[in-house]
């Protein structure tokens, strides 16, 4: 029986003494640099962001943030391989909320499931999709570009991914306006403004970062917005809606989210932590600067977004029966 008594004594000392180790290491997370996968090319807007983030995240987290671009696959490729990674914090993916994950799914099946697979952590910003065009072109606004288009076999676009926000929002225009236009993807949204400035497509889309610095040299042109009220980013330009062409989207929405299993303490600090960037009155003024709205949600309130663009997505590929070849 004393045996027995001193055992059980044994075994709760033991415990007792695992027990703050255990919470002190959950409470020590993280303990090495989180990886921030962008899976773009660099130069676009969500590289531009992510690294606006990590500039500012040392005065809020504990470790650096540290960029990773991995494109290809229109996104899937960077994304897949966040999904696949452990989950635990250490592997991020920032961009949640763009075509690949609201638009691509309605066309083709991906290799994870984008409200499943992962689990978001918050929304950083949405970035409205802008038509542009090269400041000499023979036209200057939406109706001209359509009347000269008409007399055209096609007319091309220069867009950053296959299947994403851009270019639904071309392939919409095309069958509200009767145009045949014809989609030019890239690995991102720099080397589909290269492509716009260097005359190799007849029009683009862009977010306003990605352009602002070629509209303030005079190269290049914004004459519409793909959004239900006009961008605070460029506010003297209009929206389709307000031009007659009900090309309405939710935009490219800018969130970072975790593989499916992250422990729900480290998607709460996470979340915390971005959020104070997000306050940050410096990182807005930057922000603001690049021509990117900062519009922070949480995880619950993200998720929920997350679902709604979805569903306007969907609405607008059936409203217009858009098929991509």
């Amino acid at each position: 029986m004393k045996k027995d008594k001193k055992f059980s004594l044994v075994w709760m000392l033991c415990l007792f003494l695992l027990i703050p180790v255990t919470v002190g290491a959950a409470e020590k997370f993280p303990t090495k640099p989180i990886e921030l996968v962008v899976p773009m090319a660099a130069g676009g807007s969500t590289d531009v962001l992510a690294r606006m983030v990590s500039k500012y995240a040392p005065k809020y987290f504990d470790k650096p943030l540290v960029i990773i671009n991995k494109p290809g696959g229109g996104g899937v490729t960077g994304t897949e391989g966040v999904v696949r990674s452990k989950a635990d914090g250490y592997s991020l993916y920032l961009g949640y909320g763009s075509g690949h994950d609201l638009v691509t799914p309605h066309f083709q099946k991906l290799p994870y499931e984008t409200f499943i697979d992962l689990i978001p952590v918050c929304r950083l910003s949405v970035h409205s999709v802008v038509m542009i065009i090269r400041a000499d072109a023979p036209y200057k606004t939406l109706k001209e570009f359509i009347d000269w288009g008409k007399k055209k076999e096609q007319v091309t676009a220069s867009v950053s991914t296959k299947a994403g926000s851009v270019d639904i929002t071309f392939q919409a225009l095309g069958k509200a306006t009767g145009l045949k236009i014809v989609t030019v993807p890239f690995r991102g949204g720099a080397e589909a403004v290269t492509a716009i400035v260097g005359g190799q497509t007849d029009s683009g889309g862009n977010h306003p970062s990605e352009i602002i610095s070629h509209i303030k040299a005079k190269r290049l042109v914004p004459i519409a917005v793909a959004l239900e009220q006009r961008d605070p980013a460029i506010p003297d330009v209009p929206t389709f809606k307000e031009l007659g062409y009900n090309v309405v989207t939710v935009g490219s929405v800018k969130g970072v989210a975790a593989p499916k299993g992250t422990p729900p303490e480290v998607i709460g600090y996470l979340a915390e932590r971005f959020k104070k960037v997000c306050e940050d009155l410096e990182f807005i003024k930057s922000m603001k600067d690049i021509g990117q709205p900062v519009m922070y949600l949480g995880p619950e309130n993200f998720g929920k977004y997350m679902r709604e663009g979805f569903e306007q997505y969907g609405k607008l590929i059936k409203e217009f029966n858009i098929k991509l070849e």
